[in-house]
């Protein structure tokens, strides 16, 4: 006799003695159900199954387990991703149709600022779609930090994105007196940004009229402008030490890097010029390598390798021959991507990317079609995403350029008002 509080079980293995069964007979048009109406309409078929049988059914279909967990406990639909359920603003796209991602494919997702108009955008390069985001005039860095949140620095102030909601916090206006928001390759206002490692401060490089800027600090949890200091005239870039004790501004015009200690507001003005200081041999962009140096290419020509508790540098041999703009580490920080923007000063060459490796600094470049400012890399390192919105003499184009770095080759898309930062969004 089966008592009733069995019958689960009991189902569970006829359903696996059948699936056996089905084996045996070796039909393609048995399945387990027809198996089980044979069995138990032919006695004597039912009689001739022995134990032994029954042992073996429950060996030789423990394989069917995951489906026999999902008859039970069905898989549920998945919840859509926030990019996916927003409303969305499609823009012209050069892609094929073959470059769009199958819907099971992981979405990258791009945060890019758009300096001639007031808005960020959440980017699918795959798709060319976007969502726009305003966040402030002339938008012109942005940096990802914890907790779903982002920052943006504009000529207003810096804006204080919410990833995960998409949505603007808040706009924290400058300390300095910025003026009335303009737009193009001097206003005033933010430029580089920089968030500290444990996310509780955000600092910001603000170009004042006159030649004057300053290191702004943004308290992230009060929203508001706690602390300033003097630094290099345009500060095209701020990046911070590995430990958060020192921010970096990376001081376009002066030919300087400022190393500020943010906690008690004192700074050292550190010389970084290896081809003197006038022209287009301008440091503009920099990364923090993992023994704490800072790399600093300049012309494709050198790269600057900055002890900054030193203050003293090297400068190793680059061959590319371009105006050098953004830089980026790849994920495992083994190689720096450099854009150059073409001749300028003493680069005479085209348009390229370096790829560069970051300890022996041996080179690959690939040519590139156009113009671009900055640099981002997918999170496996294999493409690098340029953006066409050059701030030099408004010389760039509405669009961005995808470089396969292992095949070296290179598809754009149109991207409306003047791409400048692009960052990958990590924490969706």
């Amino acid at each position: 006799m089966i008592r009733f509080s069995s019958l689960p079980l009991f189902a569970t293995l006829i359903h696996r003695y059948c699936c056996f069964l089905g084996f045996l007979f070796s039909s393609y048009t048995l399945n387990a159900e027809v198996t089980f109406y044979m069995i138990f309409t032919n006695k004597s078929l039912f009689a001739s199954l022995t134990p032994l049988t029954l042992f073996l059914v429950l060996i030789g279909c423990s394989s069917q387990q995951p489906n026999a967990v999902n008859s039970i406990n069905p898989t549920k639909t998945a919840t859509p991703s926030p990019i996916a359920a927003a409303t969305q603003t499609p823009v012209t796209s050069s892609l094929p149709a073959t470059a769009k991602p199958s819907p099971a494919a992981t979405v990258t997702t791009l945060m890019v600022s758009h300096s001639k108009s007031d808005y960020m955008s959440f980017l699918d390069p795959a798709s060319g779609r976007m969502e726009k985001l305003v966040v402030g005039t002339a938008p012109f860095a942005i940096v990802e930090g914890p907790n779903h949140r982002t920052y943006v620095s504009t000529a207003e102030g810096v804006a204080v994105i919410d990833t995960k909601l998409r949505t603007r916090i808040a706009l924290v206006p400058y300390q300095a007196d910025v003026g009335k928001p303009r737009f193009g390759e001097y206003r005033s206002g933010g430029m580089g940004i920089a968030v500290s490692p444990d996310g509780k401060f955000v600092y910001v490089g603000v170009y004042l009229d006159g030649g004057k800027s300053q290191l702004e600090i943004l308290d992230t949890e009060k929203l508001a402008m706690t602390g300033r200091f003097p630094v290099g005239v345009r500060p095209f870039d701020v990046v911070t030490s590995l430990d958060g004790r020192e921010v970096y501004s990376i001081d376009h015009d002066g030919y300087t890097v400022t190393a500020v200690d943010p906690f008690t507001l004192k700074g050292r003005t550190l010389e970084a010029a290896p081809f003197g200081k006038g022209g287009f041999e301008k440091p503009h962009y920099a990364v923090v390598r993992a023994d704490g140096r800072l790399l600093l290419p300049y012309q494709g020509r050198g790269l600057v390798v900055l002890d900054p508790k030193s203050g003293s540098y090297t400068t190793e041999p680059l061959t590319g021959n371009t105006h050098q703009e953004g830089v980026t580490l790849t994920p495992d920080g083994k190689q720096l991507l450099i854009v150059g923007i073409g001749s300028a000063g003493s680069a005479t060459g085209k348009p390229n990317l370096t790829i560069l490796d970051a300890n022996t600094y041996k080179e690959k470049i690939i040519p590139l079609a156009r113009m671009h400012q900055m640099v981002a890399s997918s999170a496996d390192g294999r493409y690098a995403y340029l953006t066409g919105g050059v701030t030099y003499a408004d010389t760039g184009w509405n669009g961005m350029t995808v470089v396969d770095l292992s095949a070296g080759t290179t598809r754009e898309f149109e991207l409306p008002d003047y791409p400048l930062d692009v960052q990958l969004l990590t924490n969706n």
